[in-house]
């Protein structure tokens, strides 16, 4: 099977630096439906079979335009949701900021244990992200192409866990919106063919990501933090 795990377009939250991982979620800003409206093209190459989305607003938004191109109604997928702030949920400070990045630094090294206060632990966020991976592949063959739209610090977390990378490898991933990583494999098995950071439909005008915590690879919120 040939996963491609996409994150939504930008949002009023990643402009502000807000952790916004709650349902609902916010929407899209202008730049983020561009966005959005740019990945049909983008992906023309790819046979996509299914597109999937996680329970939160903006990535329904961003799989629209793809799923009218493709004729195919995105289907929303429990699991596939953002890495949980916890009580941090909202929150915009240096230090709420630092704790989010900081923690799922520490998953990247190997310590699935770390918590956020009022957030699950690493092995259940693996355990739900991979229940939603499962689901999705129990559905289509082995040679389909299916597209996910989640969410940037869950993307990067399942993605260098699952795909085993190396942790200097895995702590320099970045993702900004419609970023993308593109997979090979099936549940347990999975192999990174390649990784976008840039979105996919390429820079498409002002882009107000320096707030953009679970966008920016550890290396990245570790320096912008400091």
């Amino acid at each position: 099977m040939r996963l491609i795990l996409i994150r939504h377009g930008q949002t009023p939250a990643n402009v502000a630096g807000a952790l916004d991982t709650a349902r609902p979620g916010s929407g899209l800003t202008g730049l983020g439906h561009a966005q959005a409206r740019a990945l049909p093209a983008a992906l023309d190459a790819e046979a996509i079979t299914g597109i999937y989305v996680s329970p939160l607003v903006r990535t329904q938004l961003t799989a629209e335009p793809l799923g009218a191109h493709l004729g195919y109604r995105p289907e929303i997928q429990e699991g596939f949701e953002e890495i949980s702030a916890g009580d941090l949920e909202m929150l915009t400070d240096d230090g709420s900021r630092a704790a989010y990045a900081g923690c799922v630094a520490t998953w990247l090294r190997g310590d699935l244990s770390a918590t956020l206060p009022g957030a699950p632990d690493g092995h259940a966020f693996l355990e739900r992200y991979d229940a939603a991976v499962a689901a999705v592949a129990a559905v289509h063959g082995p040679d389909e192409t299916i597209a996910v739209v989640s969410h940037g610090a869950a993307i990067r977390s399942w993605v260098s866990l699952r795909a085993h990378l190396g942790e200097d490898e895995a702590l320099h991933l970045g993702i900004m919106n419609t970023g993308a990583a593109f997979l090979e494999g099936r549940p347990g098995d999975w192999t990174l063919t390649r990784w976008s950071s840039d979105p996919l439909g390429g820079h498409l005008g002002h882009d107000e990501l320096a707030h953009d915590i679970t966008g920016e690879s550890a290396d990245e919120a570790a320096q912008e933090l400091s």
